[in-house]
């Protein structure tokens, strides 16, 4: 039984099929966020600019790279899973066929069902000597037949949740403002997906707002509060890039992320109570803050497509949800930290 066993973990560790929560639960995630910017939301940002320019060239752009949102995700887990070549280009069908499926949860049946059919595509890849027809065939069936059994239920579940936490949002705003906003925004600094995990549960409508304002939160409190150890690079690396950079800092010091989480849980009920803030763009937006002005774009995008009479005091909000109030809360709360020797010198340092 030991001999068997070992032979088992031998020939997984040569197909370098690793289990582990890294593998799947932070370079998978994180590549499916990857996919669905190259595709969802980057073409959405190119149509919204084609819509707004008068431009049908970009608006058709648009169209296509968002409508391959599916494929990109799958083929993007894929890589980080050091998929072979023909287990790679078959998981573009497995993904097109979990979206599909998946209907409002597409991206977390998409997410599952190619961790699985890019593990077995592997274990059978080069096993046999006619590998070009094996290989593909493994894994596109292994993928659709999952999707097909399991992509609706998941999708479903996904919805569930996403319209649950929607629906508390609405029903608390407050609460529910502060708890979104500040778990969405320790998501986006964390070495997981905020933008994938918002995507799965179609996080939209207040609650996308919250989650905007959390990540917010994160990317200019720690680019605004760390600018005495990083300068300018530091804060547009963390404020136009990814907080997560910190994250080396924060284990070292967690008390480095108190500021920018008390901002979060700040600024959260703010958005959901005061400016009333959603987010009705792609809810892949909601988790990515600051991050190429994602986040911002997809309010504006939200804006649009709803028809909505965008006023002044719209815009004042996003502004000084996204902008002004991470970055002056989170320096203020920084500042007293580091008078209490919480903080000291270069503990902020990339």
């Amino acid at each position: 039984m030991e001999q068997a066993i070992q032979s088992v973990q031998s020939f997984f560790k040569r197909k370098d099929v690793v289990i582990s929560a890294h593998r799947y639960g932070i370079d998978a995630m994180g590549a499916m966020a990857q996919g669905l910017f190259a595709s969802l939301l980057i073409g959405t940002i190119i149509k919204t600019l084609g819509q707004q320019l008068g431009l049908a060239f970009l608006v058709t752009a648009g169209g296509y790279a968002a409508a391959v949102a599916g494929p990109a995700m799958a083929a993007s887990i894929g890589y980080a899973l050091h998929a072979p070549q023909l287990v790679l280009f078959s998981l573009i069908a497995v993904g097109g066929a979990a979206n599909e499926l998946g209907g409002a949860g597409g991206p977390l049946a998409v997410y599952l069902i190619a961790i699985i059919a890019a593990e077995v595509g592997k274990l059978v890849s080069k096993e046999t000597k006619i590998d070009i027809l094996v290989t593909p065939a493994v894994t596109i069936l292994v993928g659709v037949g999952l999707s097909a059994l399991f992509a609706p239920s998941i999708g479903a579940v996904a919805s569930a949740v996403g319209s649950l936490i929607m629906w508390a949002t609405e029903l608390q705003p407050f609460l529910m403002g502060i708890v979104v906003s500040v778990l969405v925004g320790m998501a986006l600094t964390l070495p997981i997906s905020s933008a994938a995990i918002c995507a799965a549960l179609g996080l939209t409508g207040l609650a996308g707002g919250a989650a905007v304002a959390g990540c917010c939160a994160q990317m200019v409190g720690f680019a605004v509060m760390s600018y005495k150890e990083n300068g300018v690079g530091g804060l547009v690396s963390q404020g136009l890039g990814t907080s997560m950079l910190q994250m080396p800092n924060i284990l070292r010091n967690p008390r480095t992320w108190i500021p920018p989480t008390l901002a979060a849980a700040i600024t959260g009920p703010i958005a959901t109570c005061l400016f009333h803030l959603e987010m009705n763009g792609p809810a892949v937006s909601s988790g990515m803050g600051t991050c190429g002005l994602v986040g911002q774009i997809g309010v504006y995008t939200g804006w649009i497509e709803s028809g909505k009479a965008v006023t002044a005091f719209d815009w004042i909000g996003l502004v000084l949800i996204c902008f002004v109030l991470p970055a002056v809360l989170s320096t203020i709360f920084c500042e007293v930290l580091r008078k209490k020797g919480w903080i000291k010198e270069r503990d902020l340092k990339l």
